[in-house]
């Protein structure tokens, strides 16, 4: 039997490839036991939890995700994917869909991950951007894209350059500090 210490770092091996059972994530295959969710069909595959802790009815969630690792190319930003697992999962649970406000806000190297296919293309060797489609399956559901002004300034990347819908902040930082003040919490995940 491997030690809790020998598992813990396969498993950190395993995320560094992105293939860890025990994250949840699926990104580019459904792993076994996920499903499709019921609200976001196309990503953010979840897992029945028999027994889970009870959510409370009148429970409301407003959640911001910190995205600075970029996706593979050609692949969703698996944090993008966490969103939809975010929701997918709850909603199964019984939380309204209207209860759960997201927000993803994004800088650093993933800052190109919310770009328009041309300056994805052109920054990951003419890949295609699958985070596109994603940023507008979520934006339907009411998910925000906020990226770094600062992120944006130091790579290159021009407003006309986003994706559609995609919000300029001054910074990551003033973009959570805002969603704090407005109830957000960040999601550690």
């Amino acid at each position: 039997m491997p030690s809790m210490r020998y598992t813990s770092i396969l498993c950190l091996l395993a995320l560094s490839i992105g293939s860890c059972p025990a994250t949840g994530h699926a990104q580019d295959t459904m792993r076994p036991g996920f499903h499709p969710g019921t609200t976001i069909k196309e990503f953010g595959s979840v897992a029945s939890v028999e027994g889970h802790a009870p959510i409370p009815a009148d429970a409301t969630f407003s959640i911001a995700f910190d995205v600075s690792e970029p996706g593979k190319p050609g692949s969703i930003n698996r944090t993008i994917d966490s969103a939809a697992r975010f929701i997918n999962m709850h909603v199964e649970a019984g939380v309204p869909a209207e209860a759960i406000r997201i927000a993803v806000v994004v800088h650093g190297q993933a800052s190109f991950d919310l770009t328009d296919a041309a300056t994805y293309a052109a920054k990951h060797v003419g890949a295609a951007n699958a985070n596109l489609a994603a940023i507008a399956t979520l934006q339907r559901h009411d998910v925000q894209f906020i990226l770094c002004g600062q992120s944006a300034a130091a790579l290159g990347i021009r407003r006309d350059q986003l994706a559609p819908g995609v919000r300029l902040a001054l910074s990551a930082m003033t973009a959570h500090a805002q969603l704090q003040q407005q109830g957000y919490t960040l999601n550690p995940f």
